[in-house]
């Protein structure tokens, strides 16, 4: 039979994966010659044989693939055959620019698991184990191809035992990158005050034993370090709270098993193959439990499983069933990753330490997700998803967008993929914007981009410190209008970007065209012929600026202002404090107020009716405690906010709400008829469209009882961000989208 040849090029995430073992066992399968390797573009494959061995190998190379790979195109061409008769695995090729997807950080599989608790295994009870199939990656990489020398365990030479594995082709650990032993590789090490410090197995016990024993342990993990203690432990979880500086914010938990898990938390299907994905995120869902301090004034708990087989050992040593397991730091400030930043940054906040001597190539959070409508959404994109390719783009040229200054993330387009980057944080704080630097440097010099041949792309606020950034890095640098960003990273996941839509963008705050804050707006078009503002919320004066966003009783004071006949709001069940008449006096000498649209800050006008009169101690809680409390309760008030003459009128809302809560009515009932209007009036506005799809995005639709709503209103007709975060975490792939469209449509 006449032997023929072809090349293979796979795109997408196949570097890191196992794909190479895998291409190399499937040519043996079906008796191929040839060769395999990693490149700039992916993985390129070299098989010779018979036509039909030949079809069969192309067919299952996609069917077949890894479970962790994700094939973004499979191309094959026709090749003169070189008579190779054995297929073989060759160095991998470093040429021109990279744009192979880099693995997200995989968790330890369920075959290193059974090794890691078998006495017999040489590998038994080490936290560093790992194989093809899992185990770090971006966290360990420091450029592509992906191939040891280019990562964090180069330093770290493999014994003849490990190299023989990484070396046989039938063995699960061949061409596995991070493979070690506790004879070649890394340890642990437990510092307790500096008085004491132990390596390996038994510093694993004795952070168990600390935590058991109610102390805080900051254990260095893939990604940076976590704080974690018991979370039955009152005292524990308060010196935690006290020492980070957190008031409220919630900390996430890690419970030992899915069955552990179950009880703490509500899950249905869809929450349990979100919390058991590659992915491992926290999952945001209603609790079963209520440990005192660990998720106050919360009716959900965020739960992970374990990921990395530290986890695994630390609760087989007997570390609590669940621990709390919340990001090193203190307060604002970003994960803490390397060994001396973590001792001092932890200094007086961690009892003791359990340090890892594998360095940590760049810091990754934990990613946050839940279900919503019985499917998956994604809070914060870091771990596990992170830098994934997200998109495409209808443009070569590298793309750079900086994101936006709350919950940054940046996104890169490199030959029309887009990848985003890990969850960086708030750019108020001065660690957060040099993180945001590094990441930029971090990711372009990861797959080869000079910053002078990108486009670089921030958000319209002249004042935000990431558009300081981007003009930094270009004189030319191109600005995306903040709500416009957020409805085209919804486009840009289905790569929809010709679709004639009708878009809301519902947030808390943006910088809109005529220079005043925005944050409920209505859309109409495409985001490649452009998207026009045709609808707002009705405009409120916002005493103070910003500093309403951390008062919900002072952005009230401007929402309220322009309602006629309200309640007593001094008097109970209200009963606002000095602020609230102090605010109503800068609204009506339009004394340091600016104009807003803000649907995120209705929704503090709301929670103030309803009770929230205090400081916020965190972003959108007044919001949350909202939904929440329309979550206890099934009934419903029922309310109207209409759409008329191209502006959501608040006021006839606003003044049934304040009635009904001087009237006695239940809170959660009002709460549960404010969401209810919200998704009403979407629905509403959007029947003047009836054949397009309405895309929902922003911070508020973040809100689960939304979510739920318009599914249950629009079915799938309605388009929620599903890859990135619907907040500002995701806005950087509507500013790469906007940017490569203006490209792409050329001058003029």
């Amino acid at each position: 039979m006449l032997r023929l040849a072809r090349i293979i090029r796979v795109r997408g995430v196949v570097q890191g994966v196992g794909f190479r073992p895998f291409a190399y066992r499937l040519a043996r399968r079906f008796e191929l010659g040839g060769w395999v390797r990693n490149d700039p573009e992916g993985v390129e494959i070299h098989v010779e044989g018979h036509a039909g061995a030949l079809d069969s190998f192309a067919r299952a190379l996609v069917a077949e693939a890894p479970p962790a790979a994700r094939i973004a195109s499979s191309d094959e061409r026709t090749v003169s055959p070189e008579g190779f008769s054995a297929f073989d695995i060759r160095e991998s090729e470093a040429r021109e620019t990279p744009t192979a997807g880099i693995s997200p950080d995989l968790p330890v599989c369920d075959d290193c698991l059974r090794e890691l608790f078998d006495p017999a295994d040489r590998r038994y009870r080490y936290p560093y184990i790992n194989c093809t199939n899992c185990g770090p990656r971006y966290s360990i990489v420091r450029r592509l191809p992906y191939d040891r020398p280019f990562t964090t365990m180069a330093e770290w030479p493999m014994c003849a035992a490990c190299a023989l594995e990484y070396h046989d082709p039938a063995d699960r650990r061949f061409h596995a990158q991070p493979v070690a032993c506790p004879d070649c590789g890394p340890a642990y090490v437990f510092e307790d005050a500096g008085a004491l410090s132990l390596r390996g197995e038994v510093a694993l016990w004795a952070a168990a034993r600390a935590l058991a024993n109610g102390r805080i342990v900051a254990l260095k993990g893939i990604g940076g370090y976590l704080l974690a203690c018991d979370p039955a432990n009152e005292a524990a979880v308060s010196a935690l709270r006290e020492r980070k500086y957190r008031k409220e914010r919630p900390f996430a938990l890690m419970a030992r098993d899915l069955e552990t898990a179950g009880r703490l938390i509500v899950l249905d299907a869809a929450g349990d193959a979100l919390l058991q994905s590659v992915a491992r995120p926290i999952v945001l869902a209603d609790a079963r439990v209520e440990f005192p301090g660990v998720a106050p004034a919360n009716r959900e708990l965020g739960v992970m499983l374990p990921y990395a087989p530290l986890h695994h050992l630390l609760f087989a040593m007997g570390a609590p069933a669940a621990i709390v397991a919340t990001s090193a730091n203190r307060s604002n400030d970003p994960i803490a990753f390397r060994d001396d930043e973590a001792r001092a940054a932890l200094n007086g906040i961690a009892d003791a330490f359990l340090v890892g001597e594998r360095e940590i190539a760049r810091r990754i959070d934990d990613s946050i997700a839940r279900t919503a409508g019985g499917r998956p959404a994604v809070y914060r994109f870091a771990r596990g998803y992170a830098p994934s390719a997200v998109a495409r783009v209808p443009v070569k040229r590298p793309i750079l967008a900086v994101g936006a200054d709350l919950k940054n993330a940046i996104a890169l387009a490199v030959d029309g993929q887009v990848f985003v980057s890990q969850h960086i944080g708030d750019l108020e704080y001065r660690s957060a914007r040099e993180g945001c630097e590094e990441t930029i440097r971090d990711l372009c010099a990861i797959y080869g981009v000079a910053l002078g041949e990108a486009l670089v792309v921030h958000d319209a606020h002249p004042e935000y410190v990431s558009t300081a950034i981007a003009r930094g890095l270009s004189e030319s640098s191109v600005a995306i209008q903040h709500h416009r960003a957020h409805v085209a990273s919804v486009v840009a996941e289905r790569e929809a970007w010709g679709t004639e839509v009708v878009a809301f963008a519902f947030d808390g705050t943006g910088y809109g065209d005529d220079g005043s804050i925005w944050g409920g707006e209505m859309f109409a078009g495409s985001a490649a012929a452009g998207l026009q503002r045709i609808g707002h919320l009705r405009t409120a004066l916002l005493p103070g600026g910003d500093a309403a966003a951390r008062f919900p009783i002072q952005a009230a004071a401007g929402f309220l202002a322009a309602v006629d006949g309200l309640p007593d709001l001094a008097r109970e069940p209200f009963a606002f404090p000095a602020r609230y008449r102090e605010a109503l006096q800068l609204v009506a000498r339009d004394l340091r107020c600016f104009k807003t649209s803000s649907a995120g800050r209705l929704f503090d006008t709301v929670a103030a009716l309803l009770g929230f009169t205090r400081e916020v101690t965190f972003e959108a809680q007044a919001a949350l405690w909202l939904e929440h409390l329309a979550a206890q309760t099934t009934r419903s008030a029922t309310y109207l906010l209409p759409f008329e003459g191209g502006s959501f009128d608040y006021r006839p809302l606003l003044h049934a709400i304040a009635w009904d809560r001087a009237r006695g009515r239940d809170p959660g009932e009002i709460a549960r008829g404010f969401h209810q209007a919200i998704c009403v009036a979407i629905v509403s506005a959007a029947a003047a469209f009836p054949a397009r799809p309405v895309v929902c995005s922003g911070g508020v639709f973040a809100n689960r009882l939304l979510a739920d709503g318009l599914r249950e209103r629009l079915g799938t007709r309605v388009w929620l961000n599903a890859v990135v975060p619907p907040n500002d975490g995701g806005i950087c792939l509507g500013q790469v989208t906007l940017a490569a469209l203006q490209l792409s449509r050329g001058p003029g």
